[in-house]
């Protein structure tokens, strides 16, 4: 089942996708809904980010090739890093490239989708805590993050988090779903997410241990191997089959 966040007549809603048309999604998205009246079309609606979390958790360096590129260990716990809720933007917004940065880097990842409260859970009961799952750009001002030898400026601009078009919610296995990454049509990124180190379960249960996850909150699983830079006028698009694809033009800052 594929839900979509997209604008209504009365501000922001939740949809259930089928057959290429949007449904009314009657109730609460994390607690008890159903499916309701047929809107319109998918084509014919706004699609909007497909949550508004408290807070993103982004893991770093969890695909050993891509330790690999970046001259790295794969560290032996999960790396973790927040990019904040403004940086999120939806399928086929802009990503704002900065004055400021001179290498702006694309980064492809399966995104996972918190559906309830979420602390000190165990990775055998990770599952339960899983709306679905959706796609992702951990976008990266690369020559900042070098600089400052830390990430919190180059991966916390407005518009570096594209996440959607919507989430999956039966779809995609998490231990076994193909991340693509094109920029231009030319393949960037392609690997499966079982050479992931931490897997998505260990992952909640890390995060959990230190902080309480929301419904609604996002993990980014990390990206692999074949990230590269980006420039205004390019088109990332980010696939994961029994999901779709996001796609997002690079415009520069007014």
């Amino acid at each position: 089942m594929r839900i979509v966040r997209y604008m209504s007549q009365d501000g922001p809603a939740f949809g259930v996708v089928e057959d290429e048309a949007v449904y009314v999604l009657q109730g609460d998205l994390f607690g008890s809904w159903n499916v309701g009246r047929r809107i319109s079309s998918l084509d014919a609606v706004q699609i909007l980010a497909p949550v508004v979390p408290s807070k993103i958790v982004a893991i770093g360096k969890n695909y050993l090739e891509h330790a690999q590129e970046m001259h790295s260990d794969v560290p032996e716990e999960p790396l973790i890093f927040l990019k904040p809720p403004t940086a999120i933007v939806a399928h086929l917004d802009a990503i704002v490239y900065p004055t400021i940065s001179q290498r702006v880097d694309h980064e492809g990842e399966l995104a996972v989708i918190i559906g309830q409260p979420c602390y000190h859970v165990e990775p055998a009961q990770a599952r339960a805590f899983v709306l679905g799952y959706t796609c992702a750009n951990d976008v990266t001002a690369r020559d900042l993050q070098r600089h400052d030898d830390q990430w919190g400026r180059a991966k916390c601009f407005d518009t570096f988090c594209p996440i959607g078009p919507w989430i999956a919610t039966q779809e995609v296995d998490p231990g076994n779903a193909h991340v693509v990454c094109e920029v231009n049509g030319e393949l960037r990124q392609s690997a499966n997410t079982n050479q992931m180190t931490h897997s998505v379960a260990d992952l909640i249960a890390y995060i959990s241990d230190i902080m309480t996850l929301l419904p609604g909150d996002v993990i980014l699983t990390g990206t692999p191997a074949g990230i590269g830079p980006v420039v205004p006028g390019d088109l990332v698009e980010i696939t994961v089959p029994g999901i779709g694809t996001l796609r997002n033009e690079v415009v520069l800052r007014d």
